[in-house]
């Protein structure tokens, strides 16, 4: 979906047409005229306990999200060399930090003498070392043991054995993905490239975080993540909010591996529009939405990229974090007005609708209703994912 603030901030970066991938130039241009849209009936169902049952959500954990890299952050957090700030989003204490050189890595959040958390907060701290609050162990931003209080007092300590743990880590498109199981190698398979080259063309990785807000969330992460896989819900749910501004049609949509791309016109889109101008915003026209492996949803606006990664705690608890980037940091007093207020828009949007849509969800699945879910031909992307999921488990 496409949240628009009216008014354009001055001095601001604009993606043309022309400035996406070829790819994405192509899917677009697949678009037909609202007025023609065509919506396929579907026949399809899946059953209550994939939001309930806890032999699915075990599975999940284990074949998919011990299993595989999964996404932590955005890029743009951690914009400079000797960053780095704490991560707790899946249960694992995480350290993620940008080196000296600009290169990601990231740690786990354990000290090599007790196992004590070096950062308690979640907040990004600009420095080129961290230090225990314990025993004040000191340790580069590379992760090496770099000071020990009292050295002195310890017998045949060699600091170069006591290095923070390491886990591997990179950069994708502007997401930084991180394998949190040291009992599996990296698997990086599940990161298609064309992805990578979308978000870079859309500017994620050099992009600025305008907004950053965590929800814990009362819903399995599968019911919150649904309704950005389709447009079913958008002239319903947001009737009151920004339900008019968008098509009741099926998007275009493209699979790489279990990455999930749809594109789709704003209300009244003919495809004519796209050569009016080749030096317009793209966002003005086009929606893209994308569902990358395997919690990971951005969504373009004309203004603003948003980003959530969706973290499983449990059957019916989920951490989502949201992030609203913007092409730079806002200059002018007009653009800190269209920035501020479309955050507001968004964080009501998606946080008091579509969070609050799976929260009541959740509810009547926990008490078995429906028995098996069904979904219309405006929610197939969704049936497409969890074909992709449960290949995988």
């Amino acid at each position: 979906m496409d949240i628009v603030a009216e008014r354009k901030p001055a001095e601001r970066k604009v993606t043309t047409l022309a400035a996406l991938t070829e790819n994405q130039q192509a899917a677009i241009r697949l678009i037909p005229a609202e007025a023609d849209a065509v919506v396929e009936p579907l026949e399809a169902t899946r059953p209550n306990a994939i939001f309930t049952g806890r032999e699915r959500f075990d599975a999940e954990q284990a074949r998919i999200f011990r299993r595989y890299p999964v996404p932590v952050t955005v890029s743009a957090l951690l914009p400079e060399p000797s960053m780095v700030m704490a991560h707790d989003g899946y249960g694992v204490p995480l350290l993620i930090a940008r080196t000296k050189s600009g290169e990601i890595k990231a740690f786990l959040n354990a000290c090599q003498h007790k196992g004590s958390k070096l950062l308690e907060d979640c907040e990004v701290h600009k420095r080129g070392r961290v230090t225990c609050p314990y025993h004040a162990w000191t340790y580069g931003i590379d992760g090496k043991l770099i000071g020990v209080a009292r050295n002195e007092a310890f017998l045949n300590l060699d600091k170069s054995e006591r290095s923070l743990v390491e886990l591997p880590a990179r950069e994708w498109g502007g997401i930084v993905y991180v394998q949190l199981d040291r009992g599996h190698a990296a698997d990086w398979s599940q990161l298609h490239d064309q992805i990578a080259a979308d978000f870079t063309a859309l500017g994620i990785p050099d992009a600025f975080v305008y907004g950053r807000k965590t929800f814990e969330l009362k819903a399995n992460w599968k019911v919150i993540l649904e309704p950005f896989l389709e447009g079913y819900h958008v002239q319903r749910l947001h009737a009151a909010s920004i339900g008019d501004l968008f098509q009741d049609a099926p998007n275009i949509v493209d699979l790489f591996g279990p990455n999930i791309r749809q594109v789709s016109g704003r209300m009244g889109y003919v495809p004519a529009m796209l050569d009016e101008d080749p030096a317009q915003n793209i966002h003005k026209l086009v929606t893209h939405a994308y569902t990358a492996f395997p919690n990971c949803v951005v969504v373009t606006s004309q203004y603003y990229t948003s980003v959530m990664i969706l973290m499983p705690r449990d059957v019916g608890h989920t951490t989502v974090e949201y992030f609203m980037l913007t092409p730079g940091a806002p200059t002018t007093d007009k653009a800190r007005e269209v920035f501020e207020r479309s955050y507001e828009l968004i964080l009501g949007v998606f946080g008091g609708e579509d969070f609050r849509a799976a929260e009541i969800s959740q509810v009547g699945l926990q008490a078995g209703v429906p028995e098996t879910t069904v979904y219309c031909g405006l929610e197939s992307n969704i049936v497409r994912y969890y074909e992709a999921l449960e290949a995988l488990l």
